[in-house]
């Protein structure tokens, strides 16, 4: 019989003790492939978002915080710039070295999904998918047998929907909305209704948890809203009233034939009095190697404390059944094992049981992310499955090899002193 069949046997001896070590290792297993897979996601949707622009032109303050609002709607804005900024990339300062400027407003919500005021170009080049070249896809209008487009400069009261938020918001093509300004118990609905005109296609990037409206709409309903005889006086001197304009942000693309134009650009808008230029690659770059790596750095090490507890577990359950394995193991070497040859099945022993959790915990880790599947594309955009790896899960087997081989040592030099013929006497 092989050493392997011997230590095979030996575990199914104990078989209610052996598959709670193997549990045990296995849900510290799956512990870090999961934060693994997590994190893997959450960097790739967020490196994603970040790829379809070239610059983020917006008030002068935190460069995070401004790439966190104006490109995946999170966090508060900064504050705003002048319109005639804006105009500055269109036919002004800037305009020879841009693609495309794309204005967005912010500042509104509804149920939670952000509200931005943007123009019909947002929808019609390429760097709303970042970096894949495709056309958007008006599915709603699709399905009702219309011509897929967005919204137009003469309807100010369309909007378009996100993929995402018009299936949480439970909003089709046709029905109406209310913008909301501020938050909590402070904040006001406008009088002022939005009609859905169509709904994107799911793109995966965070464009799909937005709903954008037509920017001049945006303007126009703090405009008509200071207009009603009983308004506020705060409604006259909003910061959005359509004869002091402001835009939240200016998404840049710079022209492709010149690629290095950016960096001219942002030195120049930087060293202006007006915005600052910020690069939302690096700003996300800087985001995952100086916040969100140490956070996986910190969950990654406790998993793996938690994986070694569960090693710990394995040597006191074959340790603790020494005692009782003394008789089989001087028979052992009365028919001739030797020392070396018990030890080498106690160590087997205790690599069989670390691999059998490793795969249980690979197999559940897996498991878990294909489950939740659904649920992760809705928020992030990114679609993974059971067979989604990463390349330092290959570490895990061996690694969990070696730590079988520690934990193994203890009881295996307990097997190897075994005095044989004290242990026959005793249990003849």
């Amino acid at each position: 019989m092989s050493l392997l069949k011997i230590a095979w046997r030996s575990i199914q001896q104990r078989a209610l003790a052996s598959a709670l070590t193997a549990v045990s290792m296995g849900l510290g297993v799956a512990l870090v492939v999961a934060i693994l897979i997590f994190f893997a996601v959450i960097e790739q949707s967020f490196r994603r978002g970040g790829t379809g622009y070239d610059l983020i032109v917006g008030a002068k303050g935190s460069r995070l915080q401004l790439v966190l609002n104006s490109v995946y709607y999170l966090d508060r804005p900064i504050g705003n710039i002048p319109y005639s900024y804006y105009e500055e990339f269109i036919e002004g300062e800037f305009a020879f070295d841009v693609e495309a400027a794309i204005p967005i407003c912010m500042g509104h919500s509804y149920k939670d999904f952000q509200v931005v005021g943007t123009t019909p170009e947002m929808f019609r080049l390429k760097y709303f998918f970042g970096e894949e070249e495709r056309e958007c896809e008006f599915i709603d209008a699709k399905e009702k047998g219309t011509t897929p487009e967005n919204f137009k400069w003469e309807t100010p009261y369309d909007a378009v929907l996100g993929w995402t938020a018009a299936r949480e918001a439970r909003l089709k093509v046709g029905d109406t909305f209310k913008a909301r300004h501020g938050e909590g118990e402070g904040a006001k609905h406008h009088q002022r209704e939005f009609t859905v005109v169509g709904i994107l296609g799911q793109t995966g990037m965070p464009n799909d948890r937005a709903l954008f409206v037509n920017m001049e709409g945006f303007y126009q309903i703090h405009e008509h809203e200071s207009k009603q005889p009983h308004a506020e006086d705060e409604h006259a001197d909003d910061e959005h009233h359509h004869d002091d304009k402001a835009v939240t942000a200016i998404l840049v693309c710079i022209d492709p034939y010149k690629p290095l134009q950016w960096q001219v650009l942002e030195r120049k808008i930087n060293n202006g009095p007006v915005a600052q230029a910020v690069i939302p690659r690096m700003v996300i770059a800087e985001l995952f190697e100086g916040i969100v790596g140490n956070v996986e750095l910190i969950l990654l090490i406790m998993a793996v404390l938690t994986v070694v507890v569960a090693g710990t577990g394995i040597m006191v359950s074959i340790y603790n059944s020494m005692s009782d394995r003394r008789h089989e193991i001087a028979v052992m070497r009365a028919l001739g094992a030797s020392r070396q040859t018990v030890m080498i099945v106690i160590l087997l022993e205790s690599i069989l049981l670390s691999l059998g959790g490793g795969v249980l915990g690979l197999l559940l880790g897996h498991g878990l992310i294909a489950a939740f599947s659904p649920m992760i594309v809705q928020w992030t955009g990114v679609a993974v499955g059971l067979l989604h790896f990463r390349l330092i899960e290959l570490i895990l087997i061996p690694g969990l090899i070696v730590l079988a081989t520690a934990v193994g040592y203890l009881p295996a030099v307990a097997a190897y002193r075994t005095d044989v013929a004290r242990s026959l006497t005793v249990n003849p």
